[in-house]
C-alpha cells in the first residue's frame, strides 16, 4: 500500500473514532484485516451525512443534492482520499459497492424536510440508508451468501433504534421518520413504542445470520447488537417519552449489554 492510501485509511479511522466511538470500539473487535475497510466504508457514508447535515453543508436542498451527486461520482473516479480508500477496500475484499448508489438515494431524501407516513415507506428508506451498508459489511465479514440479506435487515434494526432514540432531534431538523398521522406528542410516543417492537423483532430474526458469521467476527457483531438493544431498553424504561426525557442509554447499561452480548 502506498503512503497516500495508508494516510487515507488512517483519516477514515480517525473520523470513525471521533464521530461514532461506540461503533468504532465494536469495530476494534473485528479481525485486524477487516478494520481498515470498515473504517473506509464508515468514512464514505459519514461524508455523505456531513453533506446533508454537517455544520458546513451546502445552503439549500438543490446544492446539497448536487454535492451528493459529486460524492457518488467518486465511486467511479475516486480522487478524494476517503473514496480512494473505499474503492481500494472494495477491490481487495470484493465488496458490492454498487449498493451505495441506493444508499445515496436515501441521502437525497434527507436534503429537504422529511415526513415518512407508513412503515412500508420507512422500510424502503432504511433499506437504502442502512440495509445497503449491512449487505456490504456481510460481504466484508465473509458471511455465508444465504445470510447476507439478513445483514441488510440487521442494518435496518440499527437504523430504527437510532430513529426511536433521536425523535426529538430529528423533529427539530424538520424530519419525522416514524410514521404518524399527526406530529403530536401522543402519536410520536405510540410510534416510538411500535418502533421498539419492530426493532427487537429485526434483531431476533437476524440471530441465525449472526450465528452463521465466521467465529472471528461474531464478537464485534454481537457487541454492536448489544449496544443498540440497550438503546431500545432505555426508550422502554422511560415509557417511550422520547420528546421530554433523555433517550441516551446509560453508560453502565451499554457496557453491561456489550459484555453480555460477548459472553
Amino acid at each position: 500500500m502506498d503512503e497516500g492510501l495508508h494516510t487515507a485509511y488512517d483519516a477514515c479511522r480517525r473520523m470513525h473514532r471521533r464521530h461514532d466511538p461506540t461503533y468504532y470500539w465494536a469495530t476494534r473487535r473485528l479481525p485486524a484485516d477487516k478494520r481498515p475497510a470498515t473504517h473506509a466504508l464508515y468514512g464514505y457514508v459519514r461524508t455523505a451525512d456531513e453533506i446533508v447535515d454537517g455544520p458546513r453543508r451546502p445552503p439549500d436542498p438543490s446544492a446539497r443534492r448536487a454535492a451528493l451527486d459529486a460524492w457518488e461520482a467518486e465511486l467511479e473516479r475516486p480522487a478524494h482520499p476517503i473514496a480512494r480508500a473505499l474503492v481500494h477496500a472494495g477491490d481487495r475484499h470484493e465488496l458490492p459497492l454498487g449498493e451505495l448508489h441506493t444508499y445515496m438515494g436515501s441521502m437525497r431524501i434527507d436534503c429537504a424536510p422529511v415526513r415518512i407516513r407508513t412503515w412500508d415507506e420507512l422500510d424502503a428508506y432504511m433499506d437504502g440508508s442502512a440495509g445497503t451498508v449491512g449487505r456490504i459489511m456481510a460481504a466484508l465479514l465473509e458471511v455465508p451468501e444465504r445470510h447476507r440479506a439478513d445483514f441488510g435487515r440487521l442494518g435496518q434494526a440499527f437504523q430504527l433504534a437510532n430513529f426511536v432514540r433521536d425523535v426529538r432531534e430529528d423533529r427539530d431538523l424538520g424530519r419525522v421518520y416514524l410514521p404518524v398521522e399527526r406530529i403530536t406528542d401522543d402519536e410520536l410516543r405510540a410510534a416510538a413504542a411500535a418502533g421498539v417492537v419492530r426493532a427487537r423483532a429485526l434483531f431476533d430474526d437476524c440471530e441465525p445470520a449472526v450465528a452463521a458469521a465466521p467465529a472471528g467476527v461474531r464478537p464485534g457483531i454481537r457487541m454492536a447488537c448489544g449496544v443498540y438493544r440497550a438503546v431500545l431498553d432505555r426508550v422502554e424504561a422511560i415509557d417511550f417519552d422520547v420528546l421530554r426525557r433523555s433517550t441516551a442509554a446509560r453508560p453502565w447499561s451499554v457496557a453491561g449489554a456489550a459484555l453480555g452480548a460477548l459472553r
